[in-house]
């Protein structure tokens, strides 16, 4: 017999996912201009439309409603904490978010379909490679692997962000100060892909994408990927084209 608590909820009706997801995008621009000092810079690096996987670094619990308010013109499914999900109603706004979960610390093969899956679908999917904010400082973290796993076997362009300032959210009196909240959003790229995909190639996709969000991150925010060069990797466009001759016997 199923235990009630490990079944798998109801689907919520799409409709309410997206009136969530709108409402919730938008109170939270409105409370960023309001009590902080927003810039986003390269908004015009966004896909207007396809596949996408947007990687960030995490410093606060409002990077990811941040983030889908400053990439307003694309929704973002999140990969989030299976924890978060759990406790009946408590789990209720994380999924109208349009969020799904993951076990972190493991090889979630679920969560990986499910994104994936997403992805062919043309929509955009959003992963901290991280797996958890820093709560010791504000370098960067070593990653997990998941990230790059999925962009490798998708072959969708990866868009690296670099957030600071969230950090100094530490009580809400910290708003009264107006902190200076800076997106960085750089230009997407695909990762470079071989015959196979096994656990070098896993490790290089990760090195790449973790420096490519230091690239765009000051010094002190770069942590364990401080003075690493950027890797080489294709642009989106770039890959387009190399992808059209092979189509065309070129």
């Amino acid at each position: 017999m199923t235990n009630r608590h490990d079944a798998a909820p109801r689907p919520l009706p799409p409709w309410a996912m997206a009136a969530f997801y709108r409402t919730t995008t938008g109170l939270m621009s409105t409370v960023v201009w309001t009590f902080a000092r927003w810039r986003v810079r390269g908004r015009e690096h966004v896909p207007a439309a396809g596949p996408l996987l947007v990687v960030a670094n995490h410093l606060h619990i409002a990077d990811p409603p941040l983030l889908a308010a400053t990439i307003h013109t694309r929704r973002i499914r999140f990969m989030a904490k299976i924890e978060l999900f759990q406790g009946g109603a408590k789990g209720l706004p994380i999924r109208l978010f349009g969020a799904f979960p993951v076990r972190r610390f493991e090889a979630d093969l679920a969560a990986l379909r499910a994104a994936q899956e997403l992805l062919a679908r043309g929509e955009a999917v959003a992963i901290l490679p991280e797996g958890h904010r820093n709560r010791s400082g504000i370098g960067l973290q070593r990653a997990y692997p998941g990230a790059a796993l999925i962009a490798l076997r998708s072959g969708a362009p990866v868009l690296p962000v670099a957030i600071t300032g969230t950090e100094r959210i530490r009580s809400l009196g910290i708003l009264l100060r107006r902190p200076r909240i800076t997106v960085t959003i750089g230009k997407p790229f695909v990762l470079e892909r071989g015959r196979k995909i096994d656990r070098a190639a896993v490790q290089a996709g990760t090195e790449t994408i973790m420096r490519r969000i230091a690239a765009l991150l000051p010094p002190a925010y770069r942590g364990a990927w401080a003075d690493q060069p950027s890797a080489p990797a294709r642009s989106s466009a770039e890959t387009a084209t190399a992808r059209s001759k092979v189509e065309r016997g070129g």
